[in-house]
């Protein structure tokens, strides 16, 4: 199996699911999990769900066509992608009454911006899943260095908690919850979410 990223939260996150689901397949496969660089598509920092689902997807599309063209024996492939989800306040968002379907922004009387950490599975016959960790609320701080002033949340989040590559460590999911929920964790159980139709398959094509 291919993750679509080195390092090591993200690998240990998908080693660690794979422990957890393993038993759930039908003849309980041994999983070798390797980490593979690629390209995520989307921007440093992902500021909507759109560009948290692109990014995940587009690293597990760029590792299939890597184990296409190079004869690689991997059967899944994982591609992971964190950053923010941003909801506007009221001021940039467009009138209910001409939009009543968006009833999420009745809550946006200010801006709020979450944390949230995403993976794409598919297979080799081209099957593919999202999956999703929970969401933490930024500190308003961080969320102006990174959504209003551009900067990356790996360096963003150095700063704001006084440390160094906390990207590699617990994680700015760490940092918010007092390592209750790491970075690594948050991957878990995303990639855990988006197995869940493939482990589980009966539950997904009942009709």
């Amino acid at each position: 199996m291919a993750v679509g990223s080195t390092r090591r939260p993200k690998v240990n996150a998908v080693a660690e699911a794979l422990a957890s689901i393993r038993n759930l397949f039908e003849d309980s496969p041994e999983f070798e999990v390797l980490g593979v660089e690629v390209a995520s598509g989307v921007r440093h920092t992902p500021l909507t769900r759109e560009d948290l689902m692109a990014g995940a997807r587009q690293r597990a599309e760029a590792l299939a066509r890597m184990a296409r063209d190079g004869g690689h024996p991997w059967k899944y492939f994982v591609g992971l992608e964190g950053g923010f989800d941003v909801i506007p306040g009221l001021d940039a968002m467009p009138n209910l009454d001409v939009m009543p379907e968006l009833d999420i922004v009745r809550e946006a009387q200010q801006r709020w911006v979450f944390l949230e950490s995403w993976a794409y599975v598919a297979d080799e016959a081209g099957r593919g899943a999202f999956g999703r960790s929970g969401s933490v609320l930024v500190p308003e701080a961080l969320a102006e260095s990174v959504v209003d002033d551009g900067v990356e949340l790996s360096e963003a989040i150095d700063a704001f908690a006084d440390g160094h590559n906390i990207r590699d460590a617990e994680g700015a999911w760490g940092v918010f919850t007092r390592n209750l929920i790491t970075r690594q964790e948050s991957f878990r159980v995303a990639v855990i979410n988006a197995f869940a139709p493939f482990f589980n398959r009966e539950v997904y094509l009942r009709e």
